[in-house]
This record gives C-alpha cells, structure tokens and sequence, in this order.
C-alpha cells in the first residue's frame, strides 16, 4: 500500500478513495492498510462488473474492517458516483502495460475523480526487444495438431521467456498516462523502432515488457533493466513474426507497431520492413483482439 499512503498523506484530511476493476478485493485491503498506515481516514467504493468478483467482495463486509467499503457492482464508465474521489486505484494493467485495457477503463473512469485528484498508477510504458527463442516459436508451430494454424502468428503470447537471445537494447513502446487532459482521447498508436544486430541469428519476434509509475517514484517493472524484486505477477509478451528470419551482423531490424482502437474492440498489429520485409501481423485485428464491452 506504500503509493495510496504516500498520496493518502499529500492530503490531509478525509479521503474518498475509488478502487476500480476492485477484483476480489486486494486493493480494498492495500487502500484501509494505508489509510490506517497513515492515520487517514477514508471511505471507499470499490467498482467492479464481474458477478463472481462481486459475491466475493461483499462476503468482505461481514468483517468490521471493511465498515467503509461501499461495494458497486457496476461497470466503471457507467456508474454515477454520489461524491467524487480523491485517490482511483486500479490494476488493469497486462504484460504489454496496456493490453487489458488500462487507458480506455482509466479514461472513462476519470469523471469519478476529484480535478486535482491521484490515479493510480499515473503512467505506464510498453517496451519492445526483437528476440531469437527457438523453443516458444516451435511451441507455436506444434500449438495446432494438423500442422502450423497462420492465425496462430497474428496474436501475441504471454511467456515467461527463457533462454532467448536479445538482439538489441530494449525500446520504449507506447507510453499513457493519468488522468487523461488531452483535448481530445485518442489511445491509438503508432512507433516505428530501429534494432541493429551484432550477431547472426534468427530473429523469431518480439519481447514485450512494461514499467508503471504507481505515484511519483514508486516503480513496478518487468522491464529486464528495472525488474521489480520478487515480482511475479506478470510474465513478457510475445509478438512473433509468420516468417522466422536470419539476421546478419551489423544488420537493421526495423519494425512498425500499431495500437489500434475502434469503436468495439482494440488491438495490435506489427509488421517487419528490414532485413527482410513482411506483411503486417494481425491487420485489421482479424486473429487477435481485446473487446470493449466483454
């Protein structure tokens, strides 16, 4: 709970604190450890839309502790708040940062917060390494009984990566932040990133991390750099390439990523240009997508 007592303590008096996508209750629990941490008192309504996530939440409230948990079975960009809130917590967060969703839920949860009220987290940043990983690319191939499925290179892989050569240094992505005072909300994407080879290897995709500030410096990260200690929750992603392709020393690895957003669903598309072109992965979200009202 260390970001809400930290931001629980940059206002002193009663806070109304949000817990959004509330889950089955570990960051209710995080937000009273602070508040009783930091000798503020606070009231919270935790926002959640799971049925099931909901039935557990409110077996919560038969312990005392939870007294000032108001427990909100609604969708967080629907539900009209009695009083605005001074801190919105939340973890949407997915190995891609991203990828399940964090601006669009954060974004339309941003009305239930005070004008100069905290998110957290405030900022977080997707990374990409172009990787040589013989083992999961085969695992793809060998994924479909009756032989290689082509939709099964157009969607990307949760994996906890394991003797894999990096080609490069690991590249900032996609970077969102909270709240959202953009004149205009727009969580559509585009980064083209330059990778150059020292050795010669075949290039089967990409690595995908992220970092998040939860509030001011407080840092969680898979990032290979920066990762956190004994964390666990999330493992990299994987965006492989259809075509495996050999990499020479000395040689460019150019790669356009695309984060794209339509009025039902959000997905990603990626294609290489050099060394060797190839179409783009995933067009139109035809194999791999995420829903915005699922």
């Amino acid at each position: 709970p260390q970001p809400i007592h930290n931001s629980a303590k940059a206002v002193v008096s009663t806070q109304s604190t949000g817990g959004v996508g509330a889950g089955r209750g570990p960051l209710i629990r995080a937000s009273l450890n602070a508040s009783k941490r930091s000798n503020i008192p606070i009231k919270v309504y935790a926002v959640e839309k799971n049925e099931c996530a909901v039935l557990t939440l409110r077996n919560l409230l038969k312990d005392p502790y939870f007294s000032e948990v108001t427990i909100v079975d609604s969708d967080m960009r629907s539900w009209t708040p009695p009083e605005k809130a001074d801190i919105l917590v939340s973890e949407l967060l997915g190995s891609f940062s991203d990828n399940e969703l964090s601006p669009e839920c954060l974004d339309g949860a941003q009305r239930l917060l005070k004008d100069d009220g905290v998110s957290i987290p405030c900022e977080y940043t997707s990374y990409l390494a172009p990787i040589m990983c013989r083992r999961v690319y085969n695992n793809i191939l060998k994924q479909n009984p009756d032989g290689p499925s082509p939709e099964s290179f157009h969607m990307g892989y949760v994996v906890r990566l394991k003797n894999v050569w990096v080609f490069d240094k690991v590249k900032p992505c996609f970077t969102f932040r909270h709240p959202n005072h953009a004149a205009v909300m727009d969580n559509s994407r585009h980064i083209s990133l330059e990778f150059t080879s020292d050795i010669e290897a075949l290039l089967h995709g990409f690595a995908g991390y992220f970092d998040a500030h939860l509030y001011k410096d407080i840092l969680i990260s898979i990032h290979p750099d920066t990762h956190s200690p004994d964390m666990f929750s999330w493992f990299p992603m994987f965006f492989p390439l259809k075509v495996a392709t050999l990499v020479r020393p000395g040689e460019r690895i150019l790669v356009d990523f695309w984060r794209v957003v339509d009025n039902v669903k959000v997905w990603y598309e990626w294609a290489l240009s050099e060394p060797q072109p190839q179409p783009i992965h995933n067009s139109e979200g035809s194999t791999y997508w995420i829903g915005l009202f699922s």
